[in-house]
């Protein structure tokens, strides 16, 4: 498992700074686009073939755990 520091990278000198998959110019807004218009993890790999499926996964880990965390650190 890569770490979200190695699955993303942002520089102001890629698309302004967007947080993009490391190693592209694929904002990792893309992914959350594709799941939310009911599009699934291959069909995203395959439209942006040079990002890989533990990129993907690290980042979706990574956002699961963030929500936990948020959700748990709230009083209900």
């Amino acid at each position: 498992m890569i770490t979200i520091d190695e699955a993303v990278k942002s520089d102001p000198e890629i698309l302004g700074g967007t947080p993009c998959f490391a190693g592209t110019r694929v904002p990792v807004r893309n992914l959350f686009d594709y799941l939310e218009g009911g599009t699934g993890i291959d069909a995203f790999l395959e439209s942006f073939d040079w990002v890989s499926r533990e990129q993907v996964v690290t980042v979706l880990e990574h956002s699961a755990t963030q929500l936990e965390a948020l959700h748990t650190a709230r009083p209900s």
